[in-house]
């Protein structure tokens, strides 16, 4: 049996906040996180069924590492299959932001998709818009105040930009919603499209093969039961694997880890209290 992190443990090095309500755009979830001391963070960031925008608010600067070896520092964008990434920083203020695929088309036109697994510079997607937006946020007198201004600046770009096709946005929801089990096939034979149409359809507009999203998301769900305390061999035959060897391989190639180190991680502690409504968030 692992040692659960408790809940206390992780406020005592984070301070979490999170919106009081939702924000315009749906498909979208905000967290904002400051270290609540000025020591080095050097943390393992699980990865989750969205893109993610890391918006640097602190002195630091955040450098991420993605599983390529690469470094980004500052505000960055991850995309939506990064594999295993790692944030590191002093005096870590970060607002992270969480858009479903949809959602992430909506707001950031084809650089969603097209960023793959890629950790992207902010300033490479928004140019000078990047600046206006982090002094904003960093003169902005509190989380609150951080969540309107960036939910304003989503919202304005997702008016100017243009949708997935509803037949890939119900397909990516049937997928969340049974946790990466829907078969492909039926999938597109429901929404009327063939099964090469929507794996075409669904790759340039998602950024990833149906089959590869399916796969992440039945390993977000694993890996909060992990996390949870549940066996291994009870979560291998309850998510869909084949057994628990084909679980631990989904592990290694999502974390670089094995489902014991994935279950203590502390980026999924974090993730229970910045996220309390992450299902919601990655419809």
């Amino acid at each position: 049996m692992r040692a659960v992190r408790s809940a206390y443990d992780v406020v005592a090095v984070w301070e979490i906040a999170t919106p009081s309500g939702a924000g315009p755009v749906p498909g979208v979830g905000m967290a904002g996180f400051r270290a609540r001391a000025a020591d080095p963070v050097d943390l393992g960031v699980v990865p989750f069924p969205a893109v993610t925008l890391a918006l640097d608010l602190g002195e630091g600067p955040l450098a991420v590492d993605d599983a390529s070896g690469g470094r980004e520092c500052g505000s960055v964008l991850v995309g939506l299959d990064p594999g295993p990434v790692r944030g590191r920083g002093s005096g870590v203020d970060c607002l992270q932001v969480r858009l479903s695929p949809p959602a992430a088309h909506a707001v950031l036109g084809g650089a969603a998709a097209e960023a793959g697994g890629s950790v992207v510079p902010l300033d490479a997607l928004w140019g000078r818009d990047t600046a206006r937006v982090l002094e904003r946020l960093r003169a902005a007198a509190s989380w609150d105040c951080r969540f309107a201004i960036a939910q304003a600046e989503l919202a304005r770009r997702c008016a100017e930009s243009r949708r997935v096709d509803p037949e890939v946005a119900e397909v990516w929801r049937r997928m969340v919603t049974e946790h990466g089990g829907a078969r492909v096939e039926r999938m597109a034979a429901e929404v009327g499209w063939s099964r090469k149409r929507l794996w075409s359809r669904f790759r340039s507009q998602i950024g990833v093969t149906p089959k590869r999203a399916a796969q992440l998301v039945r390993f977000d769900h694993a890996a909060h039961r992990l996390a949870a305390g549940h066996g291994v061999a009870r979560i291998a035959a309850e998510c869909g694997y084949a057994d628990q060897s084909h679980l631990h391989r989904d592990v290694a190639a999502f974390t670089g880890a094995t489902p014991a180190a994935l279950a203590a991680a502390p980026w999924l502690a974090v993730d229970e209290i910045a996220w309390p409504r992450r299902a919601a968030a990655c419809r």
